[in-house]
Formats: C-alpha cells, structure tokens, sequence
C-alpha cells in the first residue's frame, strides 16, 4: 500500500498513482488512485503480468543527471524533464554523456560572457548543465588528452541545434581567444550569420531553420588558441529555393534584398516586394515576426566584409540571387501540346539576362528546347511548357548551388591561416530523425545518416561503460544494446536501397515505379526491417531505430539525378559576368569549395559534389547525390570515430512555438528518436547509481550503529550494505566507488527515511514527556506553597469562643474539653477544604480530558465526513444530486415567477382604474378653471380703475414733495460735502494700512526668496559635488582599466620583440639602446620606443608582416589620447562646476533685480497716487476759496472750520506717508547692498566695499544737492505766502514741500557722514599702504647694497655677514616695536622668526644656486682649457671662479650631521638597481629590513641628485628604477610576496616625491628637520604621475595574484566543505559526479580560505603597505569570495537548499570574524557579501505566502530579480521536510519587483575591480637616521 506507480495514459503519456490495495501474486488488475483522487482499476497484461512502473523518491526529482534517478525509465525520465523545465525553467538535463537541450522559446540570461568565465575551468559535474559545460570539457580534454573532440548537436527542426552550436563556437571563441591579432575568434563568429542567411528559412516548425548540415573544425595551436576553422556542408535543401509549403519561406537572403531594394546601391537590381516573385510568395507568410530583414542584411554584409569578401563580391553575390527571383518569374507559354514558347521583351527575363551577362536570344531559345545527341546526329527539340518550367526551376536550383558552395569555399579560405593545426574541436550541426505526412528522398538520406550518427552513439556509450566496469575492477557483463547495423545493411550495402536507385538512375528508361518494384522483389522477403504499405504500389517502409516511416517513391530519380539542362549551362559559361564565370568554370581548378584546398594544414575536407578530377560532361561517371551523400557520410564517420565525441540532444517542447510549454507527447516521441532512452536502457542495465565510499559513508551514516563505524570507511560501508541489501547482484564494491543496480538507492533512501522518521518520534515522545512532567511539577510546586501559606494564615489567625450560657466555675472545669473540641472543628473544616480542592480538582481534571477527548474525536470525525465530502464531491453521483436538488429549485423559481407575473398582471389592472379615474377628474378639474379665469377678467377690468385713481394720487404727492426737496437743496449739499469727505479720509487710511500691510510682505518675501536662494545654492552645490565625485570614480576606474590594458598590450609587444630577437639572435638590441630609448619615461617615449622597436623589426624579419606593430603603435596613441582625453574632460567638468557655480549666482542676483525692480515699480505707484492725492486737494482748495468768495460761507463758519481741520488731518496722515515711503527706500537700498555684498563673496577686504559704498553716496550727494537746490528755491518762494494768511494753497503747498526737503535733508546728513567716514578710512588705509611701500622699497635697496657687498667678500665671509647684518636689521626693528609699542613685542617676535625663516630659505636657494653656477664654470673651464685659449688668464673674475672649486664653500655644520642623502658614482648605477631591486628577494634579504627601506634608498639617491643639480642623473635613476620594477614584476608576477613588496615599496616612494617635493599641501605634516631635505632644483610631478600609474599597474597584478591563489579554494571551502558537520545532505550523483562536499585529503575548506587571508594580511603589514591601502585590498579579496560563491550558487541547482543556507551564513559570520579580529570591519569588505547574505537568507525563508514574498521583496535589496528568481526556481530540498517553491509563488514574486530599474545580468562580474586610490601617507622616520644593512651589497653608496 502507498506504492506510487506510473501507468500508461492517452493524453499525457504517463499518469502518477498511488497503490491503495496490497498486491498479490495472480491478481488480474491493481487498486489505484490518482493525483486527483479518482480511483481506478488498472488491469494487467495477461500476457506478460508487468507490474507499472515505480516512481522515485520525491528528492530525486528535479536531478541535474537522468542518470541519477533510482528507478531508470521513460516516465522518471519524462517526469524529471518536465519539473526542470516547467517548474524551475531550467533547459539543460544530463543524460549520462549526452546533454538534453528543451528549447525555451524564449531568449534566456544565460549566455553572456559573465556565464562563460563561470563555467570556464569548471568540472563538468560541478556545475548545473548547460552547453557551456559541454564546451569547456571538450576543450579540456583536448588539452589534457591531446586528443581532437567533436560536439554532436542532433535535433529535429525547430529545436534549436543552430542556437546550440552557435553558443558552443562563441565559448571557444571566447575563452580560447586567437593567436594572432587577425581576429580569427570574430571571423568564426561571423560565418553564422552568413550560412543563416544562406542556408536558412522559415518553416511551419521552425522560424530559423537549417536547410543543410554542417561541420565546423575549429582548429587550435599548441596553445591552444583559435588558429582558424573549416566548414564541410551537407544536402542543401535546393528544392526550397522553387518551392514552399503554405506558411514557409524561402532563404532569407531573398527577402532581405527585396526588403533592401529602396537602397540605392540595388536600384540595378530591378527588384520590389517579395510579394512580386513567385519564389519568394508561394508560402504567403513573406514577413517573420520581430525579424527586420533591411536589418539583418545590414548585418550580413557587415559579416561578408569581415570575412574579406570585398563590396565588389558582395554585389555580384546579390546580383545572382537577384537574378535567380527575375527568373523564376519569367512566365513560359504553351505553342502547342508539344512545345512552348516565351513572349518577346519578357521584362524579368530581360532582367536576369542583364545581370548575369547573358544574350536574351540564347536564354530564351534554351530555356524552351534541349539538345538530344545521337552517335551520328545532334537534335533540337522542344519542350512542353511543364518540362520547360521544370527546367527553369532546375536551372534556378543549380545556380543558388554553385552560389551556396561559393561563399562556403571563400568563407573558408576567410578562416584559413598560416599556422600550422595542433588539434581541432568539431561541431556537427546535422538535422535529427524526421517522419512526416509525405517523406521523400530529403527525409531518406536524413534518417540515413541518423542511423550512422545513432550507430556511432550507442558504440560509445557501450565504451565508456565497459571502460568504466574495467577502471573500478568489477565484474564485466555483457549489456545487451540495440544495435541497427541490419537497418545500416539495407540501406546502404550491396544490393541496398541506394545501390537499386543508383542502378534505375542509369537505366535510359528508368522510372520510380519501376525502382518500387525492384525493391519489393529484393528486400520484402528477405529483411525483417522493409515493408510494403497494403494500399500503396509506390512507398515502402523502413523500420529505423526510433520508428517506422514510410517514404514515397515520386522524385526520388529526379533528385538523385540532379539533372540540368546542358545547354543553359553552356549560356551561362558564356557570359562576361565575372562572378558567373567563376562559379561555372571551376571544375578547371584544383579548388572546390567543399574539396581540399591548399594551405590548410593537410587538412581534409568532405565532398557531396561530383568528382572533378573526371570528366563531368560524362553522365557514365557522373555521381548521383545519393552516392556523394553516403561518401560524405563515411568520410564523416570516419572523423567522428577519431575524435572524442560529445552529444546535445535538442528537444522541441510543443509544436506551436509556445513559451515554456511541455507536450509529453511531442517530447517522449524525440526522446525516442534521440537515443536518449536508448542511454537510460544501457545505464539501467548495468549498474546506473555510482556512490563513492565517502559519500555513502556520510549519506547513510544514520543507518549504521556505533559499533559498526571502523577506522577503515571502506570497510564499514561493505559491512553495513551487506547487512542492508541481502542479495549481492544488487550492487558491487569498485576502487573508489559502490554500484548500484536499478531502484536500490530508492531502496536505501526508504530506509534512511523510516530511521529518521523513527527518531523523530522518539525525539517528539521524549520532549513530549519531558514538558509534561515539567508542567505537573510546577503545579504541584504551587500546590504546596499555597497550603504553606494557608496553614501559616490560619496558624496565625486567633481563635475567640464565647460561651455566654455556660458559668465562669464551669468554664475552668471543662477547659480541656474545649480545648480538644475546638481543635477536633478545625481539623473538620480543614478536612472538609481540602477534601473540596481535591475534588474540584479531580474534576477539573476530567473536564480537560473530556473535552480534549471529545476535540479529537469531533476532529476525527470531521476529517472522515471531509474526505467523504471531497470523494464525494468529485463523484458522479454527488453531481447527480446536485443537479437533482437544482432542478428542484429551478421548479420552485418557475412557480415563484408565476406568481409574480399574476400579481404583476393585478397590480397593471388597479393601474388602468386609477387612470382612467384621474382622466375624468381632470376633466372636471378643468371647467372649474375656466369658471374661474371669466371672474378674474372682471377682476382685473375693476383693478385698472383703481389704478387710475391712485395714478393721480400719486403725481399730486410728488409735486409736494419736489417742493420740499427744492426747499431742503442748500442743507443736503452741506451734508453731502461732509459725508465725501469721511469718505475720502476712510479710504486714505484704508490705502494707508493696504502700504503697510504690502510693505510686511515685501520684507517677508524678500527674506523668504533669500533663504529660498541659499537653500538651492546649497542643495545644487551638495548635487554637483556628489555628481562629480561620481564621475571622479568613473573616470578614476576606466582609466585604470586603460593602465591594464596599455600593460597587456606592451607585455604582447614585449613578448613579440623577444621572438623577433629570437628569431634573429645576430640583430638583437643592445641594454644601452634600450634604456637610452626609455631614459625620457613618458607615453611619448615610448610611442618613440614603440617606432623603433617597429623599425628594428622591419630590419631584421624582412619578410614578418609589420601590421600587428602597427597596431600596437595605432593603440598606444589610443590610450594617450583617450588619456590626455580623460584629463580635459575633468577639467571640463571642474570647469563646467565653476561655471555652473557662477551660473547660479547670476540667476541669484537677476531674481534679486527683478524683486527690486517691483519694488521700484510699487514705490513710483506710491509716488503717482500720492500726486493725485495732492491734485484732490488742491482742487478742493479752489473750490472752497471760490465759496468763500462768492459768500456761500465765511472763513470763520463753522462748516469752514471743519473741512480746515479735516485737511489738515488729510497732510498729516500724507506725511506719514511719505516718511514711511523714504523709510522702506532707505531700507531696500541697504537691502540692495548688503545682497550685492553676499552675492560677490569677496575676500575680507574693506576697501572693495568702501569704494562700491563711495561710489553710491556720490551719486546720492549729487542727487540730494539737486534737491536742496530746488527745495530751497521753493522755500524761497513761499516764504512771502506763509505771512499771508488768506492764502492757504501756497501756504499748504509750500509746507508740504518744506516737509519733503526736511525728510531728505536729514537722509543727506547720514549719507554725508557715511561717506566722510569711509573717506577718512579710505585715506588712512591708503597712506599707510604707501608707507609700507616706501620702506619695502628702501629695504629692498638696502638688501641690494649688502647683496653687491657680500659678492666682492670672499666666499667663506658670505654667509657670515649675510647673517650679521640680519641679525643686526632684526634687533633694530625689535627694539623699535618695544620702544613705541611694548603690547606688541609678541606680535613683533613671531613676524620677525617667520622673517628669519624666510631668510634661512632664501640663503639655502642662494647656495644651492652658486653650487649650480660652479658646475656649470667647471665644465666651460674644462671647455677652455680643452681648447688652449690663453685669454682668460688676464681677466680677474673668471679665474677667480675657476679658482672656487679649490676653496669650496664651507658651511659650518656638526659634526656627523648627515642630511638624509645617499651619493653614488654615475657607473654605479646599474648596479644600485641590480642590488636593491633585481636581486632583492622579499623572503630573504627584505624580512628583517625597515619597511619601505628600498624605498628610502632611491629617495635619498635621488635627492642627491637633486642637490647637486644633475638632471641626467635624475632622469636616468628614475627610469631605471620604473623599467627594473616592471622588470622583476613581470619575471616574478606569479609572486604574492614580490609583488606585495613592490606594491608597497612604490607606494612609499611616491609619498617620499610628495612628502619631500616643497609643495606647501605636502609639507604641512612635516617636521622641520623633514622640510629641509626637500627637493630643491626639479619639479618631478610628471614622474609622480607615472609613478603613480605604475603602483596601479602593481595593484591590478597583485589582486590578480590573489585571485588566483584564492579562486580554488572558494567554491569547495564557501560552498562545498561541510563547516556544520551533518547539516548538509549528499544526494546521489549521475554519471556527471560532482566534487564531493566531504573534506577529503587535498581538498579547501573555510579554515584554508581565512588561514590564506591570514597569510595575505600578515605579508603587506610586513612590508609596510599603507593601512589605507590593506583595506581596498581586503574589500577587493571580499568581493571576490562574494561574487564567486553567489555564481555558483546561482549556477548549481544542488546548492540551493535550506541547509546550504544555513551553512553560507555561518562562513559569512566566520570572515566578518576574521575582519573584526583584524580591525578591518570600516573598510566596506562587508558589504560586498550582501548579495551572498541575503541569497542565503533567501534559501531560509519561507516561501509561501503573500506575506513572505513582500519579507522577500524588503529583504533581498542587494539581487536582482533575476538573481531572486534563479534561486527560487533552483531550490530543491534536501530532505522530505522541506517543500519546493510554486510556481505561483515565483510569479508573486515576478509581479512585485517588476517596477525594478536594474541590469538584467544574472552573475555578479568577477572581473571588476575597484578604482585604487593612494591617500597621502607622510612618515615620520628622518631619512638621516637610516643606516643601510651591509646584506644588501651597497657598499658603494656613500651617506652625505
């Protein structure tokens, strides 16, 4: 029972079931239930009495190798396929030795190069399958082996066999590159778009199918390098090029130039739609979906140019074909019945005769007649018009032939070189096993060579295990294969099918029926495999290997034959066209496209086509294509059996192109077809599980007791399988492996899980019983400290019994007796309590029993009516019930709607009542209105008269009233005018509180905008930082990826110009040649370098091909270019940053002028309103004069004295006015110019503002001057007017003027003294500026004068006087500063030491320049002398000078008071380099030296070159040094100390050049003593820089180094290696064994990987590399660990698991252990493991809900989906706990990272590096204080 088996089904092939009845010997059928729960009866096979087939464990489903499964058949098989592709979307499966490839029908991420360098190296088991695995362990074997491979890809059309191959070239292309600079890899690579575009179509199958076959020798040196290809072709499908079947196509090629034919460069061409051709539109499907033809053939012709087929080639290519769609459109006629004829002018006939040179007449009469040749006579006869256009069509097939054979024979020469083959690796890329509705001779020679190629597969198979039993010494049986030699035999022996043919095509008339009949007399009866169909006379059948076919006879001769019309061959060998005429005529030459052709190695090349060697106008000798095709074959064949062979089989996963879509039965037929179930047959009948004895060990160690484990684990495991397994066939012990028969690891894996089931339960039952006893021992715990504390309460509590009926003499007598009974009471009451809590107790007890009880039961109960329901519920007869209760409730709806419908009928009859009711009432309704609108008439008509008495009424009222309005005129004026003017006043104020509450705002905007404006600056100026320290970091990174690449390219250049000198050993260069050439170290030199090198190779290899020097120099000025580049481009930016800078400060000042401006604009508004006011006024004073005069009110009335004083508050409130509108002026000046002050920025200087501030206030006194010229003229004026009191609108006036004038007076005076002040500043700074210059002059005169005395002193005077009379100026000037000031004496003090300082410094400079100046005599001296001129004898100062060097200058120093400097003689020099770089050995001599002690050295050399100004010593020391540490480094790259130690060397003196070079950023961590010895005479920042380039070049080589140190140990010692013993579990392995995850002898672990880091850590803080740099380092070797781990993750299905997890974030803790004990936990190494980190949390969650994919979605922040989405379709549990993830929960996941913006790529890129940086790190060690080790043999330098 519970067995799971699989049982034959119609639709899905297999169905799983489970077994729920026992089986018996005898039964006729078995009891099962399906997946779906349905039962069944299955009935055997009387018959046979086969049992189904058994299912495998549900953790071997999912397995990389097919091999792998226990139980080994078609449904595993089938099952295993479909998981991997459905579920986890993975389209690679082992087979054993064959790789099962499912098209997708999609385009995967999983082919770029990153995927490539992952599987490069690779074992083949170690990774999940792909085709790159297949590729890297051809090529592996083929450098391991010395042995030539070959990669079979089978498949039938649409499987994707041209992807695959196409995929495993470009692996060789890039991971073995080429061996010269030819690009041989890029030209391989472009043959595939040309045979696709050549030899491809569109077919009902297939978008991009193969129409021939092919195989593609790559050939490889002894480098194993790509040298070169060769292409062999196989069977072109030429029938395509006539003819489609509906939705076909025709080659690409075709529709590519129709889709091209706007171009103008085809205009001559005469070609349109593909649509306008019958070549190209029989299918009617002339467009492919996503496909751009102009596109693609852009592409190809870029192809054919790469290949070397010039432009002239490639339109005569395209005038063929061309030619070939003109002729297929050229429409042929019918005479009569026996003739036929072409119309005259037919255009596309004129057309191909055009483009193929040909004469109209010549075509146009052969192409409807044929020459037929007797022994006497030649006749002309002509063709019917079918036979006419068969030979057209003939005709259109040979020529696209010739030109297909073309272009394969020039691809090759394309891909032939000169060097000479070491091995090859092949790719077959050949059509698989094809059976259709009609198969004809394309599909016989098909399934032909598929019985050769199956042949050839199952010997090998059969190989490789017998080679297999033999190598692990077990016992060999003899595995029975199917073996289809008699298939083979009847094909192609004697007397075969292709033996009749060849025979019946040489018969005059031999026809297909009579061949069918042939066949019939000689293989019916005597082969098993050829049979006849029973309604057909014209077929036969083949019994092939995978299935029958049936072939029909018709056509068969016909293209045997091949036949064409010899006369149109004979035009078209006529014609001028170049091109023509080579594909005609070249049975003349000794090269054939697919023949041997010379220069390539000895190579051999196959043939389909007829011998040319023989006379081919001779049909006796010509061969037929069945013939060529089966020579091929064998030749073929032969190749095969001498190479290592390696299979992809390709399966087509459903016939409609759909994405991810699985027909088993599509699948299972390839299967078949394939041979792959013909592997899994050999494998199960052998021994297909392979365990070492490791691995079993740590597999099944739960099943072995303790006893049974020995030292010996070889020993222990043959006892313990002894035990398990009883009968020994089962399996058999080898060298290093256990074999297993078929279904005993299901077997094993039964048992493993029964004993973990076991111990589960035991671990549950105890910790069960363990909680259970812990909980009653708390309870009783409590119990008993409840009854402590409820004793002691009642032992406490006193006891008061009042016996009131009893006498005080009887109470004495009965005190015992009391006593006893009150103690018997207590006793009772505690009894009874207790006795209670037991009770409850008991009872409480029960309860909880009961109800659990009941809970279980219910729960049982529930579970069984669950089941019953879902059984029930999935039954026929449940749906008959409720179909039956729904027919019910139908019946009752019936009835129910019945009754609404009556009732609706009733209701619709009580509404016709109630309207027809309502029409009559209405009625009524509207005779009582009309009644009533007659009385309303009258009504009116009485109304009217009313009117015109009231009308009357009315005018006499008004004119009574008009009377009196006329009477009260004067009163109301009055009232008016006053009302006006409270008006007028209101709204003054009203205005005057609208300017204040405008003049609020203004300030409030204008600071608002202000700090708006500081804000943006701010964010813009963090923005532009941010972006330029990005681009920084970009521009830092790519251009030390162009220091990689200029190294790479001078070690080439290097390695080059030892094999020219190799080559020539007489003309090699000289060392001093070489190191004068390199003496300048810049880019430039060696460009120049470069150019000599070229030029000394021209000398020398006369015959050498120059263009790779060429290239080389082409490249180095690349980079200098692309470098001189880089650094505009960041001072571009620098620039761009600054303009951007004052781009915004200028946008800031015109915001602040447009606010001014509106503040200008609302001030002149202000101005103008406020005239208008006085205009108001002014008439209102006229018109108050006037009354006044004309008598309407006396000055001294009281309406008069009220308008006065209601104006006089008017002026008031307009004063106010005005003082607040030159208040907010005065405000927005100071505004305008305290902005202007924040918008310049300027230094802290006084005077730039003072003059800014001047300049204001002039033009503000000649304003206000202005003003006080005419306030006082008005003044003036008026002044007559305020005497006279009558005369109130002068005098108003005049004082309102008065007001202003006072106003501005008031803000002239502060102006006035403002600009007094800053005058009076100004004036100040000025005079003592000048004074300062006075006395800076006369110093300077002064400094002169002892200057000119100290010359004529002599030279040991100099400086002692210099220095008296110093000191004597300072004490001067010191004692002055006392005597004026004694609060300045410390002030005075620092100027002068800082003076003193300056002075030391300059008198340094001056000695340094003497010394220069000495030798420089010294060699005109030596010049002289040399040539004997007697003149310089009487002249004082040049003999004077020439004298110094007697007397040299003595500077009175110490005693052994050295400064820091090393002295060595010029002829020293090599040896110094030789010394302290070429021999020094890390690991000897440098362990016990100061760190950077090297370093300190060439520093201290190189300062004395400096000091004694040699600047040839200086050039040639640091040339020599660069060039010797280059040299070292690339004789010891490999070297991780030497490089380390160089790393840190190079650093330390490209500090020592900036510490030491004067520059003041440099200097500022110096001590005084160190800036001393600071370089004097050269500026060597152009050799820092190259200094600087230099240790990048260092750093890249050493983490280079450390890669390869550490790349092996990564995957075994991250991934492989069991940190956690028995967490992880081993799962049977295939045939593909994968590297065991047991720490075997040899093998990395964690502790490998930390104790390397160790290693590496230890080395640089050894050899003083800078803390700085160890971290970029440590970050770097991190990321590696990283990226590594999680490719390989990502890469291998057998990984991903939950205690793979685990054991990955116990490794990650253990290296950020190993970053905290190291003090590295700031340097970022830990961030680079986040992606590792959470992948690995990732394989821990869970994964079920949508709760867990939002966790998922939060937490893997540093994946991609892609990398998320990997990891969840390869998660497979190890153990029968865990559960694979849905495919629904993939999806969830899809969907809520779909708004991601990220790079699609899957792999982290291993290959990038980190831009380095080198911090300036000062020492602090005196170079005078260093002593030089007498083990470095430096003897010869001398300390100064």
């Amino acid at each position: 029972i519970c067995a799971r088996v699989w049982i034959p089904d119609a639709e899905e092939v297999w169905k799983s079931a489970e077994l729920t009845k026992d089986y018996k010997n005898g039964d006729a059928s078995l009891q099962l239930m399906l997946e779906d729960g349905t039962s069944i009866e299955h009935t055997l096979d009387p018959k046979t009495k086969n049992l189904p087939y058994l299912r495998n464990p549900d953790i071997l489903v999912g397995e990389n190798d097919l091999t792998a499964l226990s139980y080994l058949h078609e449904p595993a098989v089938l099952h295993n396929l479909k998981v991997r592709f459905v579920d986890s979307k993975l389209i690679y499966t082992y087979c054993g030795i064959v790789l099962v490839a499912i098209n997708p029908y999609e385009t995967l991420p999983i082919y770029g190069t990153d995927i490539i360098n992952a599987y490069s190296g690779q074992n083949m088991g170690d990774m999940d399958p792909h085709i790159f695995a297949v590729a890297e362990e051809a090529y592996k074997q083929m450098a391991r082996d010395e042995r030539n491979q070959s990669i079979i890809v089978s498949g039938e059309s649409g499987a994707g066999k041209t992807v695959s191959a196409k995929y495993a070239m470009r692996y060789f292309a890039t991971v073995s590159g080429s061996a010269s600079e030819a690009n041989v890899e890029e030209k391989v690579l472009a043959s595939n778009p040309i045979m696709e575009a050549i030899g491809n179509a569109k077919t009902t199958r297939n978008d991009n199918s193969s129409r021939f076959g092919k195989y593609i020798e790559i050939g490889f040196d002894t480098r194993f390098r790509i040298i070169g290809a060769n292409m062999r072709t196989y069977l072109l499908e030429k029938s395509r090029v006539v003819f489609q079947a509906d939705e076909e196509r025709n080659y690409h090629i075709f529709y590519q130039l129709c889709a091209s034919s706007h171009l103008p460069e085809f205009k001559n061409l005469k070609l349109s739609s593909a649509n306008d051709f019958l070549y190209t539109r029989q299918g009617r499907s002339p467009v492919i979906g996503g496909v751009d033809d102009t596109k693609e053939l852009s592409t190809t012709r870029n192809a054919f140019t790469l290949l070397g087929i010039n432009e002239s080639y490639q339109m005569g290519l395209f005038q063929v074909l061309a030619a070939i769609l003109h002729l297929g459109n050229v429409e042929i006629k019918d005479r009569d019945s026996d003739s036929s004829v072409i119309p005259p002018n037919n255009r596309h006939l004129t057309a191909f005769c055009e483009l193929v040179g040909v004469t109209y007449q010549d075509m146009s009469q052969w192409l409807c007649h044929r020459k037929l040749k007797t022994a006497t006579e030649t006749y002309v006869k002509p063709l019917p018009r079918l036979q006419a256009t068969n030979a057209r069509d003939a005709l259109s097939k040979h020529i696209y032939a010739k030109l297909f054979n073309w272009i394969v024979e020039h691809v090759n020469k394309a891909l032939i070189t000169n060097v000479k083959q070491h091995s090859f690796i092949g790719v077959l890329d050949i059509y698989g096993f094809e059976t259709f509705e009609i198969n004809s001779f394309e599909q016989f020679c098909i399934n032909y060579a598929n019985e050769k190629l199956q042949q050839q597969f199952n010997m090998h198979v059969f190989k490789l295990e017998q080679e297999e039993y033999m190598k692990e010494q077990i016992p060999w049986t003899l595995i029975d294969f199917y073996d289809n030699q008699p298939c083979i035999n009847l094909i192609e022996a004697k007397m075969g099918i292709l033996d009749l043919l060849d025979e019946e095509c040489k018969m005059p008339k031999g026809s297909d029926d009579s061949w069918a009949q042939k066949l019939y007399n000689t293989h019916l009866k005597t082969s098993s495999l050829f049979e006849k169909p029973r309604m057909s006379n014209r077929a036969f059948i083949i019994k092939h290997f995978a299935d029958k076919v049936e072939y029909q006879c018709d056509g068969f001769l016909e293209k045997n034959k091949d036949t064409v019309n010899e006369e149109q061959i004979n035009v078209l060998k006529a014609s001028k066209f170049e091109l023509l005429m080579e594909l005609f005529h070249d049975g003349e030459k000794a090269i054939s496209p697919t023949g041997q052709v010379q220069g390539t190695g000895g190579r051999t090349r196959l043939s389909i086509k007829p011998d040319k060697s023989r006379d081919s106008k001779s049909k006796e000798h010509k061969k037929t294509v069945g013939c060529q095709f089966r020579n091929s074959l064998q030749m073929l064949m032969e190749t095969l059996n001498a190479t290592t062979p390696h299979y992809v089989r390709c399966i087509k996963p459903n016939d409609f192109k759909m994405a991810f879509t699985f027909d088993p039965k599509r699948a299972v037929q390839q299967l078949r077809a394939c041979g792959v179930l013909e592997t899994i047959r050999i494998s199960a009948a052998g021994f297909p599980s392979r365990w070492t004895y490791q691995e079993f060990f740590s597999r099944y160690r739960v099943l072995m007791k303790q006893k049974d484990v020995l030292p010996d684990k070889k020993l222990t495991c043959k006892n313990v399988l002894e035990k398990l397994v009883q009968d020994q066939d089962k399996y058999q012990f080898g060298k290093t492996k256990i074999f297993f028969r078929a279904g005993q690891v299901a077997y094993l894996e039964k048992l493993r899980a029964d004993k973990l089931r076991a111990a589960c339960i035991r671990i549950q039952k105890t910790i069960r019983c363990w909680l259970a006893r812990k909980k009653y021992l708390r309870k009783r715990s409590a119990a008993i400290t409840i009854q402590r504390f409820t004793r002691g309460y009642q032992a406490r509590c006193p006891s008061f019994i009042i016996i009131i009926s009893l006498p005080q003499n009887t109470c004495n007598k009965r005190k015992l007796n009391l006593e006893q009974l009150l103690r018997e009471h207590k006793a009772v009451i505690i009894q009874r309590h207790v006795r209670g809590w037991l009770a409850r107790c008991w009872y409480k007890r029960c309860l909880v029993s009961i109800v659990v009880l009941q809970c279980c039961i219910r729960r049982m109960r529930a579970r069984r009516e669950l089941k019953k329901l879902k059984i029930e519920a999935r039954s026929v007869e449940h749906f008959k019930k409720l179909n039956k209760g729904m027919e019910n409730k139908i019946m009752q709806l019936q009835r129910r709607i019945d009754e609404q419908s009556k009732e609706n009928r009733s209701v619709n009859e009580k509404l016709v009542g109630l309207e027809n009711s309502y029409t009559a009432e209405s009625e009524r309704m509207r005779g009582e209105l009309n009644r009533l609108r007659g009385v309303e008439e009258e009504a009116k008509k009485k109304t009217n008269q009313v009117t015109s008495l009231l009308e009357e009424l009315e005018k006499l009222r008004k004119e009574l009233s008009a009377t009196q309005q006329e009477k009260k005129t004067i009163e109301d004026w009055a009232q008016t005018y006053r009302n006006e003017m409270e008006k007028m006043v209101s709204e003054l104020k009203e205005q005057n509180g609208s300017l204040k509450k405008d003049k609020d705002d203004l300030n409030r905007m204008i600071q608002e905008q202000s700090q708006q404006m500081t804000e943006k600056m701010v964010r813009s100026i963090a923005q532009e930082t941010q972006q330029l320290e990005t681009d920084l970091n970009e521009e830092r990174s790519r251009y030390q990826n162009l220091l990689t690449e200029h190294l790479r390219l001078e070690e080439k250049y290097d390695d080059l110009k030892e094999a020219m000198n190799v080559s020539k050993p007489g003309h090699r260069r000289t060392d001093s040649t070489h190191s004068s050439n390199e003496s300048e170290y810049t880019y430039n030199s060696e460009y120049a370098e470069l150019e000599e090198g070229s030029r000394a190779a021209e000398d020398v290899t006369r015959g050498m091909d120059t263009s790779l020097t060429l290239k080389l120099q082409k490249r180095l000025t690349e980079l200098e270019q692309e470098k001189q580049s880089l650094r505009n481009e960041l001072e571009n930016k620098e620039d761009q940053f600054q303009r951007a800078r004052a781009r915004d400060d200028a946008e800031f000042k015109k915001a602040r002028g447009a606010e001014l401006e509106y503040e200008s604009l609302k001030r002149q508004e202000l101005e103008s309103e406020n005239k208008k006011l006085k205009h108001n006024l002014a008439e209102m004073r006229q018109s108050l004069l006037g009354d006044a005069a004309a008598g309407a009110g006396a000055p001294g009335s009281p309406a008069y004295k009220v308008l006065l004083e209601q104006l006089n508050a008017s002026c008031e409130e307009l004063d106010v006015r005005k003082e607040e509108v030159l208040i907010l002026r005065s405000q927005l000046v100071s505004q305008k110019e305290a902005m202007h002050h924040k918008e310049t920025m300027t230094e802290p200087s006084v005077y730039a503002e003072d003059v800014s501030k001047l300049k204001d206030a002039d033009e503000l006194k000649q304003a206000c001057i202005g003003l006080k010229d005419t306030n006082r003229y008005n003044v003036t004026a008026s002044s007559p007017a305020q005497s006279a009191a009558p005369d109130f609108h002068k005098l108003n006036e005049d004082g309102e003027l008065w007001l202003v004038n006072q106003g501005l007076k008031e803000t002239i005076r502060l102006l006035e003294h403002q600009l007094q002040t800053q005058r009076r500043t100004y004036d100040n700074e000025v005079e003592s500026l000048r004074s300062e210059l006075q006395n800076v002059k006369e110093e300077n005169n002064r400094q002169q004068q002892l200057l000119a005395q100290n010359l004529q002193l002599p030279p040991e005077a100099r400086i002692e006087a210099s220095l008296q009379h110093e000191i004597t100026r300072l004490t001067n000037e010191n004692l002055e500063l006392l005597a004026e000031d004694p609060t300045a004496s410390r002030e005075a003090r620092v100027i002068i030491l800082r003076r003193m300082v300056d002075l030391m410094e300059q008198l340094e400079k001056q000695d340094r320049t003497i010394r220069k100046l000495k030798k420089q005599l010294k060699v005109y001296s030596k010049r002289i002398g040399e040539m004997g001129a007697g003149q310089t004898e009487g002249q004082t100062s040049p003999g004077q000078m020439v004298d110094e060097p007697i007397h040299p200058v003595n500077i009175p120093r110490r005693e052994k008071d050295f400064q820091g400097m090393l002295e060595y003689k010029k002829e020293d020099e090599l040896k110094l380099v030789k010394n302290l770089i070429l021999e020094l050995k890390p690991r000897g001599v440098a362990v016990n030296l100061i760190p950077g002690l090297p370093a300190y050295i060439l520093f201290m050399c190189l300062r004395h070159a400096d000091y004694v100004n040699d600047d040839q010593k200086v050039r040639t020391l640091l040339t020599s040094t660069i060039n010797s540490i280059k040299k070292i480094l690339k004789k010891r790259g490999d070297d991780f100390e030497t490089v380390s130690f160089w790393l840190a060397n190079t650093c330390r003196f490209l500090h020592c050049l900036k510490q030491y070079s004067g520059d003041e950023a440099f200097m500022k961590h110096n001590t005084q003593r160190q800036n001393e010895h600071c370089l004097s005479n050269f500026d060597l920042a152009e050799y820092r820089q190259v200094i600087s380039d230099l240790a990048i070049q260092i750093y890249q080589q050493l983490i280079k180094c450390m890669e390869n140190i550490l790349q092996p140990m990564i995957v075994s010692g991250m991934l492989e290696h069991e940190t956690i013993q028995g967490v992880s579990g081993v799962k049977p392995t295939g045939l593909r064994k994968r590297t065991s995850s047991i720490a075997d002898e040899g093998t990395y672990t964690l502790d490998s990987i930390l104790r390397q880091l160790s290693a590496f850590h230890s080395t640089m803080c050894q050899h003083g590399t800078d803390p700085e740099l160890i971290k970029q380092v440590v970050k770097q070797q991190f990321y590696i660990i990283g990226a590594v781990t999680l490719n390989n993750l990502l890469l291998r299905k057998d990984m991903c698991s939950w205690s793979k997890g685990m054991q990955i974030r116990y490794n990650v803790s253990q290296l950020e252990e190993w970053l905290r004990d190291k003090g590295l936990m700031t340097c970022g190494a830990k961030e680079t493991l986040e992606p590792l980190i959470q992948a690995a949390q990732l394989l821990q969650v869970k994964k079920k809900t949508d709760e867990d994919a939002e966790a998922i979605c939060s937490m893997c922040l540093a994946l991609t989906t892609a990398q998320i989405v990997k990891v969840l379709n390869l998660y497979t549990p190890v153990n029968e706990f865990e559960e694979r993830v849905s495919v629904a929960f993939i999806r969830t996941i899809q969907t809520r990272l779909r708004d991601r913006c990220e790079s699609p790529q899957l792999l982290m890129d291993t290959k990038m590096i980190y831009p380095v940086t080198f911090p300036f790190s000062p020492s602090s060690l005196a170079l005078e204080t260093i002593q030089i080790p007498g083990s470095l043999n430096l003897a010869f330098l001398t300390r100064v």
